[in-house]
Order: structure tokens, then C-alpha cells, then sequence
């Protein structure tokens, strides 16, 4: 079948000679050709040399034309029927019905609103997989192909044996499958050491894997062509089970998602001499599932054997993980959803094929002796109607949902191995002869599988007679660039109506420029949230990942949260403060103004809020060390380190002994303010001089006529803000002074310092002394300028946690009386 993306593999399929999927043997591919845009539903392939293999009765499914009304006219009813009495396993159930989600998980709202995000995802992923699914038909052609299944119990037995007359039978018939899965049981004996532990199984197994493998591919079949070989994909043992894939060469490249399991269900329900082993995988764009079971013994055991298949089903799934199944909801395959946020369970496939030793046998109603006749014979129908497996399943009791092709074969347990002869013999138990060995079938569209032929082998050297089936069935073959645009489209409209239930709000802006922000100034910019939507909408402002706090500490917020019916509207402040510890850290490149704040609509989606600004460099908040490099004003200083280095050499010695900024603030004073009335007390400096002092300091301006007590505040302030006190706590006295010991302390105080911090200490107790000769008209005394001087050149960093707050007082009150002492002496 032609369409988008599947006329190149054809091609290099033909020409590197590569089997048809549904033609005998010597024929290229033949498939059905659909219009590229619109792939259309397949038709099975029809071949003369499709015949019975043998003259024997047997019902076969109609062919062509015929099958495809049969199959379409049953389909709808049985498929309504399959889907809800195999969900009843699928999943956590109730009599009621399924359980989508653990109670746990419920989250209970303020108003009592139940809340459970798992069920939720579930249920939404479940409705886009039913919209995709209906849709199928627009971005999927469909391709025919054949998968032989066979099951084999060899009673622990086998060694050089043929396996043609099992594997290959009907090859000459329908051509070599795509697709073969072999199955066996007791392929070691289940006795307690082997079931315990498993210690000839792998050996076991990989024999019998070899010999399918040198069946297959031997040269008779294999005609020296490379591309008529098989590949293995997957091998699965447990105990006495296998399962193997494999597949035929040209095909490998479209499987992917191999994955296998395996369930014990023997001695305390957990032991492997009974259970099941599986492999699914996806062949092109369906998704294939084959489970090898062995179930429960004896004749009368039917309701073990019931329960060993639910519990193998229900315990059977594969983590595919969660890209896998959203691949699958996305191909539309899946007739539920996952378990899990990365598992599927057998019915999460659109073909399932259940075969092995089900153990299944002749109702005991009719005699041993009985049985024994009529299966000698061949005469089918009365055991056929007291099959087991047949009344369970017309009962509901087991295999819901599955399908199994016609008895037409004689029973194939139990024989004596190395004969075609029912076990009869005195020294053995007489047995019922019964089909023990079977191939059952579930499809999510009935239509896409067709039992080409269901019989058995007569390799005789085991007790059970081998039993095999050819099918043929309906692949899909996605074409993704139409998938993609179905899927888009139910997503487009699932987000239209979620969006109607969502809370939905706007935002005037997002990106909030400060501009030029300086030191000590508070900043505000407003951002208007409007409710859009038609519900209630809740916001609040969430940290950033491991992030406590909701913004650095120079930004504010307010409000941080709030509510807002439809149509309303509020305004949310963002305001940046630059305070002294801010300030350091913008001077010494360990901040910037930049943020990024989370607005979150509870029930809706994340808002990003960019907050950007520039400071404006300022003496405030610098050190003396660095302040005495630059002959520039500070604001032409770049910020940048880097700028800064290529912009002046740093590492020369001091421009100045002091800063220019305290010097230039000092002189003003000196020059007309020392004789004011109530000088650095009492009177506070006017805030827009104290700013614009400030600016002046910072840009270089020249001073306007200011106030004296602005300018005295300035200062001050100037001196308590640097990020490096002039006397660190390392200088403040460890003892007792008094008048013996005082001159020895400040002689020690001053060698101590550094030497620009020396600098400034001894200019600004010199600019103090001379304050101190006009105290007759601004009032001032030493004792008053040392408790200020205390404030702003002594360090406020906190006591340690050894040291009590007595200590720390007396400690600085020996600070006031070195300050005293230094005002007071004739030199220093």
C-alpha cells in the first residue's frame, strides 16, 4: 500500500528481494494502493495457493471478500463487549467498576472541593486516546502480514529433534511468516531444586532458542537469501516457560519498545513451575503482545486454572516508560490507559496472543475410557462440547474477550513419548486425553486478525503433541506528519474548552525597567493584573526553585497575593530600596539589579516578571581604602570590574590621603557652619538638600547654599555608611580605662590602624577639635562629639555569642572616653 513515508521502504524491499508480507513464496510485495491523503481500511490477501494443508475437517475462516463483510458486520458488537468485560482486569477494581485513582491522593480544597490530579491525567489522557482512535483512519495505512504462533510442552525432554514439520508446516501454503513466536513448558523438569532455583533453565533455554533459530534460518529455508532470514528480538524463561521472538530481517528496523515479564503463579502463588512469560512490542505502529502461560494441573483443577490466567493477567505489565506511552495514546492503541505514568498492561495492545499448556481438559462427566475411544478414533464433536476451556469461557469465567479458532485436531496429551500412541500403558496412570495445548487470540478491532490455520505437529518424542497457528493480520503503519495534524487539532480543541475552566488573567506588562536607581531612593513601578477569564482567579508569588524568599532583599512587593473575580482588576507594587548593604554589594560586583519573579494563577499557568534597573554609583555604601583611588568623580567610576581596571591603573598607591568626598563635605562646613546654633544635634538636615548634597558628592557638582545641618547630617551619614567602619571592633579596648593607663591605649589605638583609615581618623578628629573652639555659639561639647563620633566610626557589627551585652557596653564605652581623650589633648 502506497502513501507518505512508506514508498521508499517498498522499494528497497522489492529490490533487495525481500518476501511479501502475505504472499507464498517467490512473490514481491504486492499492496493494496489508497490515495496518499487518505489511507483506506486493508483487504486480506488472496493466493491460489492458499489451501487447506490437509484433507481433514476443519472450519477455516472465510477469505477476501467474504471475511472482510463477515468480519466488519461482527465487529462493532464484539468489540463493545471485549472492551467491557476485559477492563474487569485491567485495572484496581470494584464489582462497581474500575478505580482510577488511590483515595490517597485527594486533595481537599477550603470550600470541601475533592481535588485527585492522578485521576484527572488519567481520565484526560483516556478521552484525547478515544479522540485520536476515532480519527485512526485519516493518518494510517494499513499493511497485512502473518505471525505464526507455537506452543510446545516438551516434558523436559529433546535433543537433535526436527522442528520443521512444527515450525515451517505451512510454509509451502502462506508463504514464511513475518513474525514467529515459539512457546514451551517443562523444558526442565519442575521438580523442587529447579523450581527453586532456576539452575539449568538458562541453559535450557538457550538451546532451544538455538535450535529455532537453525531451523528458520537454515539454508532450505533461508535459499541463501540474507533478507528471507530471521532476527531475534526478545527471549524470556522462567523455570520451565520460554517465550522467544523473533522476526524477519527486513522488518527489524520498524520494531521498537521490546520489553518481556514474567509472573509465577506456582507453589504459594509466587513460585515459576506455573505462570506466565510475555513480550510485547511494537511492530511498525501496532502494538503486539504474546503471553506463554502454563496453568494449573488435573483434570478436576478448573478453577485453578481460572484463577492462575486472572492472576497472570492482572500481573502482567511492562514499563515502557513514559515517552513509550504517550507514543502509544498518540498512535491510538491503547484500550485504556496506563497503569502508571510509564507501564501497560496486557489489554494496552491492539493484538494479544495467549497460548501454552492451559492444562484444560475433558470434562470429567465423560469416562477416561471413553475419551480415550473417541480420540482414538477422531471423533471430535462430544469431546469438543465437554472441553473445558470451551464451557469457562462460554460461562465468562476465563479468557474474556479472547477468541480461539476451531478444534479440528485430535487431542494432544496425553501420548507415550516416542509414539503416537495415547498413554496406556499398565504401569502409568490412565489419563484422559484432552487439548491441554492452545492459541488464543484479542484484538482491540476483531477484523485485524484472521486464524489462517490452527493445528498440531506430530514430533513425538515429548507427551504433549506441539500445536501452532498461522494468523493474519492488519499492521498499522502511521504516517506521522498527518498524525501529528489530528493530534494538534484534538489538542486545539481539548485547550479551547479547558481553557473556558481555567482562570486566565492579564498582565499590563512583564518587563518592569527601573532606569537609573541611587542610593538611599525608593523606586515604584506598578504592574496591573486583570482577570480575563470566566472563573475566580487566585494568584500569589512563589520562591524561585530551592529559593525561600520570593525577590532579593533591594526589591519589595505588595500585595504578594490576592484574588480577583472576572472583570476585576488590582495593582501589584514593585519597589527597589538601595540601602547600605545593597549598595556594597552593587559597588563590589557581587549584585545587579536584576530579578526574575513567579507570578502563579492557582488552577493556571506561571507568570515570568522581569525587574531590571541601573545604580547609579555613589560614595555611600564604598570604603575609604577604594574611595582614594579615583581623582573622578564616583559615578564615572564604572561598575564593572573589568571597565574599571582598563580605566585606572590600581594598582598604584593612594590618589589622596582622605577622600575627596569627605574632604569637599568637611570644608563646606568649616567654611560656613561652625559658628551654627545646635551643630550635629537637634536640628535635622532638609531630605531634598540631603539628596542633592549627595548628587554633588557623587557627580562632582558644586555645592549650592545648603543648609549647614544638611550638610552635617550628610556627613554623618557618609561616615556610618561606609562599608568598612573606620575603627573595627579588632581596635575597641579589652579593659578597664582610666587616668594611669589612658595615653598608653590611644598610642596603641593609632598604631593599630591602617594607614588610610589612620588618615581619616586623624582629619576627622582634627575637623572635631576646631568644631569644638566655636562651642560658645553652636553648643556643641566633647562629650556630645565623642558620643558621635562613637555612632559613626565605630563598627556595629554584632557580639559574638560568648560575649554578653555588659561586656559589649563597657567595650564601647571605652571607645567614648579614647574619642574624650582625643578631643581634649593638646596633640594627638
Amino acid at each position: 500500500m502506497n502513501g507518505p513515508g512508506w514508498d521508499g521502504r517498498q522499494a528497497q524491499f522489492q529490490e533487495s528481494g525481500a518476501p511479501n508480507w502475505a504472499a507464498p513464496p517467490g512473490q514481491h510485495a504486492q499492496y493494496q494502493q489508497t490515495p496518499p491523503g487518505r489511507p483506506g481500511p486493508p483487504q486480506p490477501f488472496v493466493s491460489n495457493a492458499m489451501q487447506p494443508q490437509q484433507p481433514q475437517p476443519q472450519q477455516r475462516p472465510p477469505t477476501g471478500q467474504q471475511q472482510q463483510q463477515q468480519q466488519q458486520q461482527a465487529s462493532r458488537a464484539k468489540l463493545s463487549q471485549r472492551k467491557s468485560t476485559v477492563q474487569n482486569l485491567t485495572r484496581k477494581q470494584t464489582n462497581s467498576g474500575i478505580i482510577v485513582a488511590n483515595r490517597t491522593l485527594d486533595e481537599e480544597t477550603e470550600d470541601g472541593r475533592i481535588r485527585n490530579r492522578e485521576a484527572s491525567t488519567k481520565i484526560r489522557d483516556a478521552w484525547i486516546y478515544r479522540q485520536i482512535r476515532a480519527r485512526s483512519d485519516e493518518f494510517t495505512q494499513y499493511k497485512q502480514g502473518r505471525v505464526f504462533i507455537g506452543t510446545w510442552n516438551v516434558n523436559a525432554k529433546g535433543k537433535d529433534e526436527d522442528l520443521s514439520s512444527w515450525l515451517c508446516a505451512d510454509w509451502q501454503t502462506h508463504g514464511p511468516p513475518d513474525v514467529v513466536v515459539a512457546g514451551f513448558q517443562e523444558m526442565v523438569d519442575l521438580n523442587a531444586v529447579n523450581v527453586a532455583v532456576e539452575n539449568k533453565s538458562q541453559q535450557r533455554s538457550q538451546f532451544w532458542v538455538d535450535r529455532i533459530a537453525a531451523t528458520l534460518n537454515s539454508r532450505q529455508n533461508t535459499l541463501g537469501d540474507p533478507m528471507r532470514t530471521y532476527v531475534q528480538l526478545e527471549a524470556k524463561y522462567l523455570v520451565g516457560l520460554l517465550v522467544v521472538v523473533f522476526v524477519k530481517a527486513p522488518h527489524r528496523s520498524r520494531v521498537k519498545y521490546v520489553h518481556s515479564n514474567s509472573v509465577g503463579v506456582g507453589v504459594m502463588g509466587v513460585m515459576g513451575n506455573k505462570g506466565g512469560v510475555s513480550v510485547r512490542l511494537q511492530f511498525y505502529d501496532s502494538t503486539l503482545c504474546f503471553i506463554c502461560t502454563h496453568l494449573a494441573a488435573h483434570r478436576e483443577n478448573v478453577a485453578g486454572r481460572n484463577a492462575d490466567f486472572a492472576n497472570v493477567y492482572s500481573k502482567t505489565s511492562f514499563d515502557i516508560g513514559a515517552e513509550a506511552v504517550q507514543e502509544v495514546i498518540r498512535l491510538g492503541s491503547m484500550s485504556q490507559w496506563a497503569t502508571g505514568a510509564s507501564s501497560v498492561g496486557v489489554s494496552d495492545h491492539d493484538q494479544v496472543f495467549w497460548f501454552g499448556d492451559l492444562n484444560y481438559r475433558v470434562d470429567e462427566s465423560i469416562p477416561t475410557e471413553r475419551v480415550l475411544e473417541l480420540s482414538k478414533r477422531n471423533v471430535l464433536d462430544e469431546l469438543i462440547e465437554h472441553d473445558q476451556l470451551n464451557i469457562e469461557r462460554a460461562q465468562g469465567r476465563v479468557f474474556q474477550g479472547f477468541d480461539e479458532g476451531a478444534l479440528t485436531f485430535q487431542p494432544t496429551y496425553k501420548y507415550q513419548p516416542g509414539t503416537d500412541l495415547y498413554e496406556e500403558r499398565p504401569d502409568k496412570k490412565l489419563r484422559a486425553p484432552a487439548w491441554c495445548d492452545r492459541i488464543l487470540w484479542m484484538a482491540q478491532e476483531p477484523g485485524h486478525v484472521a486464524q489462517l490455520n490452527y493445528t498440531r505437529s506430530e514430533v513425538n518424542f515429548s507427551d504433549h503433541k506441539p500445536v501452532m497457528s498461522t494468523f493474519l493480520v492488519t499492521i498499522k503503519d502511521v504516517i506521522l506528519e498527518q498524525r501529528e495534524h489530528v493530534y494538534r487539532e484534538v489538542m486545539k480543541l481539548l485547550d479551547m474548552y479547558e481553557n473556558n475552566s481555567l482562570p486566565m488573567v492579564s498582565l499590563d506588562r512583564i518587563n518592569l525597567n527601573f532606569g537609573e536607581v541611587r542610593y538611599d531612593q525608593r523606586v515604584t513601578l506598578p504592574i496591573v493584573i486583570t482577570n480575563t477569564g470566566q472563573v475566580v482567579a487566585q494568584f500569589r508569588l512563589v520562591p524561585k526553585g530551592d529559593d525561600t524568599d520570593l525577590c532579593k532583599p533591594w526589591l519589595a512587593v505588595s500585595p504578594t497575593y490576592g484574588m480577583l473575580i472576572p472583570g476585576e482588576r488590582m495593582e501589584i507594587e514593585l519597589t527597589i530600596t538601595i540601602d547600605n548593604v545593597t549598595a556594597n554589594k552593587l559597588n563590589t560586583s557581587r549584585e545587579v539589579l536584576d530579578d526574575v519573579l513567579i507570578l502563579r494563577l492557582e488552577n493556571g499557568r506561571d507568570y515570568y516578571l522581569s525587574v531590571s534597573g541601573t545604580y547609579a554609583r555613589s560614595c555611600f555604601g564604598m570604603s575609604v581604602e577604594e574611595l582614594v583611588l579615583y581623582t573622578d568623580p564616583i559615578r564615572e567610576v564604572p561598575l564593572d570590574p573589568i571597565e574599571r581596571a582598563e580605566k585606572y591603573d590600581l594598582n598604584t598607591k593612594a590618589a589622596m590621603c582622605v577622600p575627596k568626598e569627605l574632604w569637599r563635605i568637611i570644608d563646606a562646613i568649616y567654611e560656613h557652619g561652625l559658628d551654627e546654633r545646635d551643630l550635629f544635634s537637634g536640628t535635622s538636615g532638609d531630605p531634598d538638600e540631603v539628596y542633592q548634597i549627595r548628587e554633588c558628592l557623587d557627580t562632582g557638582a558644586a555645592f549650592e547654599d545648603f543648609s549647614v545641618h544638611s550638610m552635617a547630617e550628610v556627613l554623618t551619614s557618609f561616615l556610618s555608611n561606609l562599608s568598612s567602619p573606620i575603627v573595627p571592633a579588632g581596635l575597641f579596648p579589652n579593659m578597664e580605662i582610666d587616668a594611669q593607663n589612658i595615653q598608653m591605649f590611644t598610642r596603641k589605638f593609632l598604631e593599630d590602624m591602617q594607614p588610610i583609615p589612620y588618615n581619616v581618623f586623624i582629619y576627622v578628629i582634627s575637623f572635631f577639635r576646631e568644631v569644638l573652639t566655636h562651642r560658645q555659639m553652636n553648643r556643641l561639647s566633647p562629650a556630645k562629639i565623642a558620643r558621635i563620633l562613637c555612632s559613626c566610626l565605630v563598627s556595629n557589627s554584632q557580639s559574638s555569642v560568648e560575649e554578653s551585652a555588659n561586656s559589649s557596653n563597657q567595650r564601647r564605652g571605652n571607645m567614648q572616653q579614647l574619642f574624650l581623650h582625643f578631643l581634649e589633648t593638646n596633640s594627638i
